[in-house]
């Protein structure tokens, strides 16, 4: 195992406790999370509606971990925003009966601040790591043998000062979730023992997500409103529950009421630009874009340029949806508008 140089010299070194308390700042305590949690996040994999064939696979091994009285192997959970990465951390972490630390990667400036973290973790704990794809190098290096060893391979001083160091780490696990799962290095990627991917939701699930959450804030939402409004999420229970919280906005304001029709949802929707198919102004000026290029394939970076929004948001919000409804394809010279997204744009005046 390669010996990791971590910049501490030896009168640094007793300040790992000042830089552990560094870390935990960054970092969302159980008992802290859990005060501050969507009232949609559910506390059992019963009440984690959807994703039946991931739920089936962790149960097994997180019950086969528990036969072994040993902790849980690393796991890389991969998918679109929104698809509840973070809410199965702490599902894995209620099973196990263990704590669930939160951090995410760019939080991770300078090496110290993972060895802090990981100094303070104990026997069994899960360490949750969003967007683990942002890891600096030398942060991920130090990761191998934490996540293979449960150990710090450390190289303390410098020049002729230097000595080697070894601390042993309680055996913990290691939850990352990523959007990118490309960008993971190979060597991470491959120390995962389990490494599964979140699908975009079902519409009649996506319907008892909502059915569910507005219960909850004490809505009374018609069968058809919540059908009409499931239709339109992107397979994402995140977009669900913020469309449906923009709705009650618009029906305790303008109507003054709790109740919900498709008729108050087709107005709220209107109200803010969003359409049948649930598109907003933003897809539909990323369409418009593509429609005035005569069917010729447009790259990600000129696209970027014309419209002047984020390429992130691009590819990872607006076109994943729209090739799912069928109206944009990726091809190696770029973007293609389809004839189904041509017919829908063109049905479309500038003044919705």
């Amino acid at each position: 195992m390669a010996i990791i140089s971590s910049n501490i010299g030896d009168n640094e070194f007793p300040l790992q406790k000042k830089e552990l308390r560094l870390v935990d700042s960054t970092i969302l305590s159980e008992e802290k999370r859990n005060n501050n949690l969507n009232l949609a996040r559910p506390a059992t994999f019963e009440e984690f509606i959807g994703q039946e064939q991931l739920k089936s696979s962790l149960k097994i091994a997180i019950d086969a971990s528990i036969y072994r009285k040993e902790p849980l192997e690393h796991i890389l959970l991969y998918g679109q925003p929104g698809l509840g990465k973070t809410s199965l951390a702490f599902l894995i972490a209620n099973e196990m009966n263990t704590k669930c630390r939160i951090a995410t990667a760019p939080a991770f400036e300078r090496p110290r601040d993972i060895i802090g973290l990981l100094l303070g973790l104990k026997e069994g704990e899960i360490l949750f790591i969003d967007e683990i794809h942002r890891l600096n190098r030398l942060t991920e290096e130090l990761l191998y043998s934490a996540m293979e060893d449960f150990r710090l391979d450390l190289t303390i001083g410098a020049n002729r000062g230097a000595r080697c160091r070894t601390i042993n780490l309680p055996r913990f696990t290691l939850i990352g979730a990523t959007t990118k799962l490309a960008s993971i290095s190979s060597p991470l990627r491959d120390r995962f023992g389990i490494s599964q991917k979140i699908e975009f939701y079902k519409l009649d699930e996506l319907k008892q997500i909502i059915v569910n959450f507005s219960r909850l804030i004490n809505i009374n939402l018609d069968d058809q409103a919540s059908y009409n409004l499931a239709k339109i999420s992107r397979g994402t229970p995140r977009i669900a529950l913020r469309l449906l919280k923009r709705v009650r906005d618009y029906a305790q304001v303008v109507n003054k009421t709790n109740h919900i029709s498709s008729f108050i949802l087709k107005k709220a929707l209107n109200s803010y630009q969003i359409d049948e198919k649930g598109l907003d102004s933003i897809d539909r000026k990323y369409l418009s874009f593509l429609n005035k290029n005569n069917n010729i394939p447009i790259g990600l970076d000129s696209i970027v340029a014309g419209l002047g929004d984020d390429s992130s948001m691009l590819e990872f919000v607006v076109e994943p949806y729209l090739i799912q409804i069928g109206f944009l394809t990726r091809t190696p010279r770029g973007r293609l508008l389809t004839a189904l997204g041509k017919k829908y744009i063109d049905s479309k005046n500038d003044n919705f």
